[in-house]
């Protein structure tokens, strides 16, 4: 064998094994981010915590959320909005990143790119300015839905901005945000991903004395509706979703909580 040979040999199994040395090195950290993820973080308020439908739930610092893999999105993300939460600071906004902990691989961001729907963020950045790492977090992509940008930038946001008064208003709530998964629905991307028909979002306020509930169902378009129109029961949403809320309350209490669609106790 020529030295020539001898060298080309030599230089090919070199390639290998530092390929596979990276490769190995990414799976243990790739498996150290899942097994992370599995963790309940100390700021999550697990009580408040839904059932998961599908069995993939993530914990990030600021927020939970549970993976639907078959709709590439979550169906379900939640977290306290705390007053102390609540901040005008004003981070640069990051691009979005793959989320590393979702074990069954959390859809990529090009498939958004020229799909005609924003990602529209579930936890949304606006709620997560206490700390520049919090509001990085949620441009994770398993914390975003396709979301038309009329819905996206009008009565969604609309919602998130009212949420964000009553956090302050009564010291906290717990909220839980996301699509209706279920039915016939467009996708988009390669990884086809769904587009829900209605998206939800469903507050618990435990802070201010009564223990109150206020669930809301919107259809995914613009509307200039005051939000009050679209308050529905906890009950109602979970029929939708097959999702079970706030089942650590007290039976009675859950049930009378979860079956009402009465707003008067909540300030518009």
């Amino acid at each position: 064998m020529s030295n020539k040979t001898k060298y080309s040999l030599l230089t090919a199994l070199v390639v290998i094994l530092t390929y596979g040395a990276k490769e190995y090195i990414n799976v243990q950290e790739q498996t150290e981010v899942v097994a992370q993820g599995k963790t309940v973080k100390s700021g999550t308020n697990e009580y408040f915590l839904p059932t998961s439908t599908t069995g993939q739930i993530v914990h990030h610092d600021g927020y939970s959320l549970s993976y639907s893999e078959p709709h590439e999105q979550a169906e379900w993300v939640a977290y306290e909005l705390k007053k102390s939460h609540l901040s005008k600071s004003d981070f640069k906004r990051p691009y979005f990143e793959v989320d590393n902990a979702v074990k069954t691989g959390a859809a990529h961001w090009r498939n958004y790119k020229k799909s005609g729907y924003d990602r529209g963020h579930l936890c949304p950045a606006g709620d997560r300015k206490y700390s520049k790492s919090a509001h990085d977090e949620t441009f994770l992509t398993s914390n975003i839905s396709p979301q038309r940008h009329d819905f996206n930038a009008g009565v969604w946001n609309r919602l998130e901005q009212k949420t964000r008064y009553w956090a302050s208003k009564y010291d906290g709530v717990f909220v839980v945000s996301g699509g209706v998964l279920k039915g016939k629905m467009k996708t988009i991307g390669t990884e086809k991903v769904a587009v829900p028909n209605q998206f939800y979002k469903v507050l618990i306020d435990n802070n201010s004395g009564k223990t109150k509930v206020i669930a809301f169902l919107m259809p995914h378009q613009e509307s200039d509706q005051p939000l009050y129109k679209f308050v529905t029961s906890v009950d109602t949403i979970e029929n939708l979703t097959g999702i079970d809320f706030f089942s650590e309350l007290e039976d009675a209490t859950e049930n009378r909580l979860e079956a009402s669609s009465d707003y008067k106790g909540w300030s518009f």
